[in-house]
């Protein structure tokens, strides 16, 4: 993968634009801020509440946040570009995350990574034609035991070879979680 280049002379975002964060939004963020000693500290759980409402964090939110919580919009960019979950531009409904640790790796990850790709017809960090879909591989996913694994949003599959992956795929349901997700960081409506 390559560095995406920037011209910094100009504007990533419209200075015109209505806001992106509504007020329930803001709430949602703000209602954190009694559990930290800082405002600055909230910057995770509005990151993630963002990213659920929007699907993405765009340099509009960024500016939005960091107006919020009274700091830097740069020191926002900064975790957005270091954490891989958050995505600063639009992608595929499901994010499909393969992970490439060394264990996985010698179970066939490798393998299982091309049959994403191929079935997709996209590159790491692509969406697929239909928007439904958005490929990124991760360092670890924390499931050595269960190598190779790949997950899709939030819920995670073990053991997975290169013949499964088709199948994953065309399975409608093949994100949601069969236990109960916590609301914490659910943008309002959700």
């Amino acid at each position: 993968m390559s560095w995406k280049a920037y011209d910094r002379n100009q504007p990533v975002m419209d200075p015109q634009a209505p806001p992106v964060l509504t007020e329930a939004v803001r709430e949602k963020i703000r209602s954190f801020f009694p559990r930290y000693e800082t405002k600055r500290a909230v910057l995770l759980p509005a990151l993630h509440i963002v990213q659920e409402l929007l699907g993405y964090v765009s340099y509009q939110a960024m500016k939005e946040i960091a107006d919020l919580l009274e700091i830097h919009a740069s020191d926002v960019l900064d975790v957005v570009s270091f954490y891989t979950h958050f995505a600063n531009h639009p992608k595929g409904r499901k994010t499909v995350m393969v992970c490439r640790s060394l264990s996985c790796e010698l179970m066939g990850g490798k393998a299982v990574l091309e049959a994403v790709k191929n079935t997709l017809q996209i590159q790491e960090h692509g969406t697929s034609t239909d928007g439904q879909y958005f490929l990124v591989t991760e360092e670890c996913l924390a499931e050595c035991d269960h190598a190779p694994c790949l997950k899709i949003n939030e819920r995670t599959y073990h053991q997975v070879k290169a013949t499964d992956v088709s199948r994953i795929l065309a399975d409608e349901k093949n994100a949601e979680l069969s236990i109960a997700r916590s609301s914490l960081f659910d943008p309002p409506g959700h």
